[in-house]
């Protein structure tokens, strides 16, 4: 069984939202789930099982970077038997179509890093989320009004705020890259390698090309946006 999940099987439920930070799964249990239960506390890495509306869900974190969602989503797959898994998230931005608190909805997952190769001896960088549980998370957009945009997101292994480089990897992103984040890849990989589905969530929290501060309730709102999209999705 797992080494970094204290969990029962009977605790994970098949279908599991994935944010990065422990304590927003525990925000998310608290103001959008009924009946929750703390099914997870190795490494502080929360994860609570309830209902949305009646239907069954987990909310597992996955820390931050690559190797952490590689872990965890690796075992949710094998152990807990998971079905699918729905990373949401925040994310920054160098596409100036891109603005503050959008939504956007991962179609492929892009990154320089060697994942895949240290996973199969592939050289692989791109790969894509569940065709089928974005066409349903698109569908649940349109009919609760909730705006998105859809395309592909880079996954970083650094922190891209902190490169003394900023300019140069900035010009040579891939022009449709929406969004940059460090977790998508590894967990579409694992998806695809256990042939489950997986998709991803990301709100615009960095607008590098946007000169606005963030409020801390505007911040919430948008969150609070993508959280209520995903929910709804299952």
């Amino acid at each position: 069984m797992s080494i970094h999940c204290n969990a029962k099987k009977e605790d994970i439920e098949k279908t599991v939202l994935m944010p990065g930070d422990p304590l927003r799964s525990k925000y998310i249990a608290e103001n959008f789930l009924e009946n929750t239960r703390l099914v997870n506390t190795v490494r502080n890495m929360l994860a609570y099982t309830g209902t949305y509306k009646g239907k069954p869900v987990t909310v597992f974190s996955s820390g931050m970077g690559m190797p952490s969602m590689g872990i965890y989503s690796y075992e949710l797959y094998k152990f807990y038997d998971v079905e699918k898994i729905i990373r949401i998230g925040s994310c920054g931005t160098y596409n100036r179509d891109i603005h503050l608190f959008d939504t956007i909805l991962v179609d492929k997952s892009y990154t320089e890093g060697n994942f895949a190769y240290e996973w199969s001896k592939k050289e692989e960088h791109v790969i894509e989320a569940s065709a089928e549980l974005n066409d349903l998370i698109e569908n649940t957009a349109k009919k609760l009004g909730i705006n998105y945009v859809r395309g592909n997101a880079f996954c970083n292994d650094c922190f891209d705020g902190y490169l003394d480089h900023l300019d140069d990897f900035i010009n040579n992103l891939p022009k449709d890259v929406l969004g940059c984040e460090m977790e998508a890849f590894a967990l579409f990989y694992m998806a695809k390698y256990f042939g489950r589905q997986a998709s991803c969530l990301l709100t615009v929290v960095d607008a590098y090309f946007q000169n606005k501060s963030i409020t801390s309730d505007e911040r919430e709102r948008s969150l609070n946006e993508m959280i209520t999209l995903a929910l709804e999705s299952i």
